[in-house]
């Protein structure tokens, strides 16, 4: 399989993976899932390069292609070709659906860089992200039908989450419906590239599935740390403008936590929280409110609870060097918050 000369960095500040050989097979597996993307991608069309490498080229974690590198060394097959070519797979679909929740958010800016569909226009992102999920289907064609079976399943999953959250919780719960929510729309990829990951490098069917449950809870993880960030956080630290959800109407699990507060706080939260906040000074006062009540601490909790997941899972799987990397990056996920 060629693999072309990426023209990006594989991974921003990559944690401490806790072995130095492990870090260098990581390291160059990554660079082959870069390498394939770019490849790929620079096979169409003059006038679509561009536009369908722009999110590409501006870098990101490869939080999910790291996961799938990592899973396949609990195989006897570590980074075998379809072991690069799933991680890719789930980049670009990863990908492809930022380019269309930008267009759906409106967004400007994704990460650092301007958004293609303000760059361009929205015809242009919606097409560029349709153009990265076709190089994904052909990348699964060339492995085999059952991986375009899991695919299949896993964006199923992922077009149910985004409807999910299009049409509310319709009277039921709110934090139950929001935790399905972000199981269908981060946890599935993310487990679904620790599920290729460690089937492509030959692992045994009760290891590829606990490998697969520990991918969907740190997705959960990740996510909610991320809710607690956007909500928490100090803009000069984490890169990100606090509220930034609460100014989109959506609302994560702390302020859906800090909503059933009954003290003052809730109550006034309540009265505020009735749709998008356009104005600053009504962002900074939500953000005040959620700051009185609970919200933190019992998303906070959640953190945990699925944190013991991951804990169980690994100790289900043998103490090699990528057990304790992923134990530790579940650790430096959770730590971004305290």
């Amino acid at each position: 399989m060629t693999n072309g000369t990426p023209t990006s960095p594989a991974v921003d500040n990559q944690p401490d993976l806790g072995d130095e050989a492990l870090a260098q097979r990581v390291t160059d597996g990554l660079n082959r899932v870069e390498g394939l993307m770019f490849e790929r991608l620079n096979q169409g069309a003059d006038f679509l390069s561009e536009q369908i490498t722009h999110l590409v080229k501006a870098g990101g974690k490869r939080f999910r292609p790291l996961m799938a590198v990592l899973a396949s060394e609990f195989g006897p097959n570590p980074q075998a070709d379809n072991v690069i070519r799933g991680a890719a797979i789930v980049e670009l679909v990863h990908l492809a659906t930022l380019y269309h929740d930008d267009v759906m958010d409106e967004a400007a800016k994704r990460r650092g860089v301007e958004s293609a569909n303000s760059r361009w226009t929205n015809t242009v992102a919606i097409l560029s992200g349709d153009y990265l999920l076709a190089e994904a289907s052909r990348l699964m064609s060339e492995i085999d039908t059952a991986t375009v079976r899991h695919f299949a399943e896993t964006f199923s999953d992922l077009v149910t989450g985004q409807m999910r959250e299009t049409v509310g919780a319709r009277g039921g719960d709110p934090v139950e419906h929001y935790l399905e929510v972000i199981r269908e729309k981060t946890g599935a990829l993310i487990a679904s590239a620790a599920y290729l990951g460690a089937t492509h490098s030959g692992a045994d069917e009760a290891t590829v599935r606990t490998i697969k449950e520990l991918g969907e809870a740190i997705g959960m993880v990740f996510q909610i740390v991320d809710d607690i960030i956007d909500i928490f956080s100090d803009s000069a630290q984490s890169g990100k403008t606090p509220g930034t959800d609460l100014r989109e109407g959506v609302f994560t699990l702390p302020v859906l936590y800090a909503l059933q507060d009954e003290g003052e706080a809730g109550e006034e939260l309540r009265g505020l929280l009735t749709g998008p906040l356009t104005e600053d000074a009504d962002v900074e006062r939500a953000l005040t409110l959620i700051g009185q009540t609970d919200g933190r601490k019992r998303a906070l909790d959640d953190v945990h609870r699925y944190l013991s997941i991951v804990d169980a899972r690994l100790n289900d799987l043998p103490g090699i060097p990528a057990n304790d990397a992923m134990r530790q990056i579940a650790r430096y996920t959770v730590d971004r918050v305290g």
